[in-house]
């Protein structure tokens, strides 16, 4: 079976439709924060009181309703690389 084969069938089927970008983006967007958490061990409410993100659009964010903005993303990114530094900043 071809990829033009495979594509055409994919498109055939109502039901498994294949993922806009839009929506592969926001999976991507939805591991990447998931995966930070993780790695604190924190929960959401914990992680979300913790570094100062409101919890509903955490909660967003890991389920692919929406997708972090680049200042998110860099914030998990210090969160990710010095967790200690982002605490002692929030004081």
């Amino acid at each position: 079976m071809t990829d033009a084969d495979l594509t055409a069938q994919a498109l055939s089927d109502p039901d498994n439709l294949p993922l806009t970008e839009e929506e592969l983006a926001r999976l991507a967007s939805a591991r990447r924060v998931r995966s930070v958490r993780a790695r604190t061990g924190l929960s959401q409410q914990r992680f979300a009181d913790t570094y100062r993100i409101n919890i509903a659009r955490l909660r967003d964010l890991e389920q692919g309703r929406t997708r972090a903005d680049s200042a998110l993303l860099a914030y998990l990114a210090v969160i990710e690389g010095e967790p200690e530094a982002v605490l002692r900043a929030l004081g």
